[in-house]
């Protein structure tokens, strides 16, 4: 057996993210160790659950998500800084963990954000995870900025969306990246939505009452007004893209290009690229193929893994 650390790097992409889980597992299936991790936005979240034993928990959640799941985690605040609070998805990690800060991780987890002002990378690895998962996934113009330490963060992404230098800081000797901004895309995209979609759509009514009713104790009758307001951002039948999908996807654009820069400085030992280039910003519905895609093309690579540590 080797004695070498391999280090996990976890890059960012919103929905793509659910892809990471199927890394981890194929992994794991074959034996491999995972001493240290790195993470930017969903790969932190990802990252972190694992560290905590609560995978498989927020793998069931997944798969049991529905766009109408979605909505009802958007903690819609409307500042001038951003549409969502960002609260209720970092408050996933504790639902399904249990751990609330870094040093009762199972594994060393470092997260990547970004000081707005400043444009410095900031390492998130002490202290409370939830505060630092609202940091690292704080999309600009989408989440809501978060304040750490009198320092304004966003998302880990847009500095260092697949932080390979982080991991190898950490100590890591052999590196396997998995990069979520490929934009490759699979031959079969849709079957697993659709081979799915008529058990799913069933509950999709009353979750949009839930969704109606949380806001209208929050909002008022304006609530109802809101409510329609996203259903109709969210259509699969609206032919325009709705404002998550314009910003997620301008974000994308540039995180590609400071990765394949940051690539060129620090490349990883592996490069895992699952094939989800068609994957919308929230299409968290969607985890089934995504989670199965990044197993696929993680096992694929298992031997390659398993040459580097034995050299």
């Amino acid at each position: 057996m080797s004695d070498k650390k391999l280090g996990l790097v976890l890059g960012s992409g919103a929905s793509r993210g659910w892809a990471h889980i199927g890394a981890i597992e194929a992994l794991e299936a074959h034996g491999l160790t995972i001493s240290m991790i790195s993470g930017a936005s969903a790969g932190s979240f990802i990252g972190a659950a694992y560290a905590a034993g609560g995978l498989a928990s927020v793998k069931k959640f997944a798969l049991d998500m529905d766009w109408k799941t979605v909505l009802a985690f958007l903690d819609l605040a409307f500042p001038r800084s951003g549409f969502i609070e960002g609260k209720r998805v970092a408050d996933l990690i504790q639902e399904h963990t249990h751990v609330t800060h870094f040093e009762e991780l199972s594994i060393p987890v470092k997260m990547v954000a970004t000081d707005m002002f400043t444009a410095e990378q900031v390492i998130l690895s002490k202290g409370n995870i939830r505060d630092a998962l609202k940091a690292t996934m704080a999309v600009p113009g989408v989440v809501t900025p978060v304040l750490v330490e009198d320092r304004w963060l966003v998302d880990g992404g847009v500095v260092n969306p697949l932080p390979v230098d982080v991991c190898r800081e950490m100590g890591a000797d052999v590196i396997v990246a998995v990069d979520l901004n490929s934009e490759r895309i699979s031959k079969d995209p849709r079957k697993y939505r659709e081979s799915n979609w008529e058990d799913k759509s069933r509950g999709f009514e009353t979750k949009r009452l839930e969704v109606v009713k949380s806001w209208m104790l929050r909002y008022g009758e304006r609530g109802k007004t809101l409510s329609t307001k996203i259903d109709q951002w969210f259509s699969k039948e609206e032919s325009s893209p709705h404002i998550f999908e314009v910003l997620g996807s301008s974000l994308n654009i540039m995180q590609k290009k400071i990765e394949l820069m940051n690539l060129e400085a620090h490349p990883p030992d592996v490069l895992v690229e699952p094939r989800l280039g068609d994957m919308k910003f929230f299409d968290f519905d969607d985890a089934g193929r995504a989670i199965q895609e990044g197993y696929v093309q993680t096992e694929a690579l298992i031997p390659q893994i398993k040459e580097k540590l034995d050299e």
